[in-house]
């Protein structure tokens, strides 16, 4: 009896080969790869083509398999502190709509705002060889900055600036940005101001010191009126926190809170218990989310660019990854504070 031949295009486990794909799709392999990844460069009837051989065949794409005749991957590891919040996903979005079209894959991490978490998310994703890094904020253990600093991945961060780091980083000004919450809360005439912060990410943090020295400069600065707590930001959360704010202050007749998902439980709650808003307290938010321009009364907040941090960020990236060194490797995408009812 004869051994049956070793076709080194097929597996030994029986499962379909790219090079099987490409043969029935009557392309070659490297055409079938691109066209898999979604590389723009493929004409339409060629991915088409492949498309329909990968399904015939029920093939299914191994990164790992990939990574290791590449030498390469084609994956840029995201990593963002919460899927449940539309800041993160908008920019994921925006990530996606960037890298996708390159043939690159997204894989997302979400490390809820620990550094341990984020830390063993990396060790995981560098095992897949990734081409590339997108890291929320500078806040991380020494561990982790030693992993990056070692791999020699591309990295850019997002959300956060650090001229003097000497890294590509996507973001904006926190500091600034809690500083123009001060200034419009103080020119309304306010003299009893609040800052209302849970999560307490250091970009929540930035955003209360910005505020804080707005408010000292002013001479209207009260450490009792300064509300930090670590649990996780909520509309309930955003409720509780005003009401115990207004009992234990009466006089408070201004609240930046951190998030607008506490600002929008703020407005709920000041509605039920009958705090005329912004007569009796003027409320501004942070973010601008969808729902915030349809509160009752439309609430203030500091929009922030999400999308647009996003899309510079994977655009920083696909610079890096080409080998070439970013043009502007800082790159401040600016606030917009959004006047409405609520102030």
């Amino acid at each position: 009896m004869t051994s049956p031949k070793n076709d080194k295009n097929t597996r030994t486990t029986g499962r379909p080969t790219l090079n099987e794909v490409a043969r029935l799709a009557g392309v070659s392999p490297i055409t079938a790869s691109r066209a898999l990844r979604g590389v723009s460069t493929v004409a339409t009837e060629l991915v088409e083509k492949v498309q329909k051989a990968a399904l015939e065949l029920n093939y299914v794409v191994n990164p790992a398999a990939r990574a290791l005749a590449s030498a390469q991957s084609h994956s840029v590891v995201v990593l963002v502190p919460s899927l449940s919040n539309l800041l993160f996903i908008d920019t994921l979005e925006a990530i996606h709509q960037v890298l996708r079209p390159k043939g690159f894959e997204v894989l997302i991490g979400n490390f809820h705002y620990s550094r341990d978490e984020e830390e063993n998310l990396l060790r995981n994703y560098m095992a897949y060889q990734p081409r590339g890094l997108l890291l929320t904020g500078f806040d991380r253990t020494e561990s982790s900055r030693r992993m990056i600093e070692a791999s020699n991945i591309p990295c850019v961060y997002m959300m956060e600036l650090d001229s003097a780091a000497g890294l590509n980083c996507v973001g904006f000004s926190q500091l600034a940005a809690g500083e123009t919450a001060a200034e419009h809360l103080l020119s309304r005439g306010r003299q009893r101001l609040a800052y209302i912060g849970a999560q307490l990410d250091q970009r929540t943090l930035l955003r209360g010191e910005g505020f804080r020295k707005a408010l000292q400069k002013a001479g209207r600065y009260d450490p009792d009126l300064e509300v930090l707590t670590p649990r996780a930001s909520s509309v309930g959360l955003g409720g509780e926190l005003f009401l115990q704010l207004i009992a234990s202050h009466p006089d408070v007749d201004a609240i930046f809170f951190g998030n607008d998902d506490l600002a929008q439980g703020a407005l709920l709650e000041a509605m039920r218990c009958g705090v005329k808003i912004p007569e009796q307290v003027a409320i501004l938010g942070f973010n601008d989310l969808p729902a915030s321009a349809h509160m009752v009364p439309r609430l203030s907040s500091i929009s922030t660019p999400r999308e647009a941090i996003g899309r510079r960020a994977a655009e920083q990236m696909l610079t890096l990854m080409a080998g070439n060194t970013v043009a502007k490797p800082v790159q401040d995408m600016g606030f917009e504070l959004k006047v409405r009812e609520s102030t």
